[in-house]
């Protein structure tokens, strides 16, 4: 099956969406340049084709411009293609996508949703981590123990989320120190 995928600007960067005929499958939040994205999304779809939106995966990009501008956007009814995902992963990715603008929630808090000990909280990061479709799966709703805002691996690490955060109105405590200097900030 080809995928394909299409960078676009956005009030904070250029960001790209990849696509299957199952649906969305990948999502590149904003970076500073072009460049940056389609490097990002070439190791991510290594065998997708660029290609212009159309349908469905336009609605998504539009919706994704104006999330940028501030606006509450609600992505739930979009179609998604997570490809063969561990079950856990799969149980989480459907949790957190049902948090809806400026509603945020704990890796631990997630794990009891799920019915799961607190043991699980780390597999709740994993996954957020590994979550190929940010924004869409909004992880960046998903917070540290006690509000505060915990690790992010998109572009800009915890100063991004924290931004996201800050477009739904929401102040999440102290960031956690980077993991790595080499991330660099969406321009918002």
């Amino acid at each position: 099956m080809v995928e394909r995928y299409h960078l676009f600007e956005t009030d904070h960067g250029s960001a790209a969406i990849g696509w299957s005929a199952r649906g969305v499958s990948a999502f590149r939040l904003p970076a500073a340049t072009p460049q940056e994205t389609r490097a990002s999304v070439r190791r991510r779809l290594p065998d997708a084709v660029e290609a212009a939106p159309t349908g469905p995966v336009e609605h998504v990009v539009q919706a994704a411009r104006r999330y940028f501008s501030g606006e509450p956007i609600d992505f739930t009814d979009i179609t998604l293609d997570l490809g063969r995902q561990d079950h856990l992963f799969a149980r989480i990715y459907e949790l957190v996508r049902r948090l809806r603008w400026g509603e945020t929630t704990t890796y631990g808090e997630i794990a009891r949703s799920l019915g799961e000990g607190p043991e699980v909280a780390r597999d709740v990061g994993q996954a957020m981590a590994r979550n190929p479709i940010p924004l869409i799966i909004p992880c960046h709703r998903v917070l540290a123990a006690g509000g505060k805002i915990g690790g992010f691996s998109a572009p800009g690490g915890s100063r991004a989320k924290a931004r996201m955060l800050a477009l739904e109105g929401v102040q999440p405590g102290p960031a956690e120190p980077s993991k790595s200097s080499a991330q660099t900030s969406f321009g918002f």
